[in-house]
């Protein structure tokens, strides 16, 4: 059975984010690993070579595939940040209209810099994500 390519490294968070050359890239990281780190109560962990993770829970799903993923995460990517919503934008239609100026995908959130949405309601989108998947998958998070 396959294993997800995406798993915790031991790099250290602080020497990514440091590489990350664009300023206000660096800073926008900052800003969410703060938010992230109150929003889950977990320190930063790197998933991959540019993944920031926070917080993680064990699936597994009908087709016996298991693995464990991070609750909330980012990435610093370089045509914008890459914000994960786990769960998805369709349970968040009421704060989506209020957020700003982005692009998804399936549970990411594409924004050029946090000065495009209101981080307010940034926030918010990320507890209720955290709190979803904390109800959904109850003994691993």
């Amino acid at each position: 059975m396959a294993t997800n390519k995406t798993q915790p490294t031991p790099k250290k968070v602080s020497e990514f984010i440091a590489g990350i050359e664009d300023g206000r890239k660096r800073a926008d990281c900052k800003e969410l690993m703060k938010l992230m780190r109150e929003v889950t109560g977990k320190r930063a962990t790197m998933w991959g070579p540019s993944i920031v993770g926070f917080g993680k829970y064990h699936y597994k799903y009908a087709s016996g595939r298991e693995g464990d993923f991070f609750l909330t995460g980012f990435a610093a990517r370089k045509q914008a940040l890459t914000i994960y919503i786990i769960n998805g934008f369709e349970p968040h239609a009421e704060l989506m209209e209020k957020l700003g100026k982005f692009k998804t995908g399936k549970s990411c959130l594409y924004v050029k810099n946090l000065d495009d949405i209101d981080r307010a309601v940034l926030a918010d989108l990320v507890k209720a994500s955290v709190a979803y998947m904390r109800e959904k998958y109850p003994s691993s998070c």
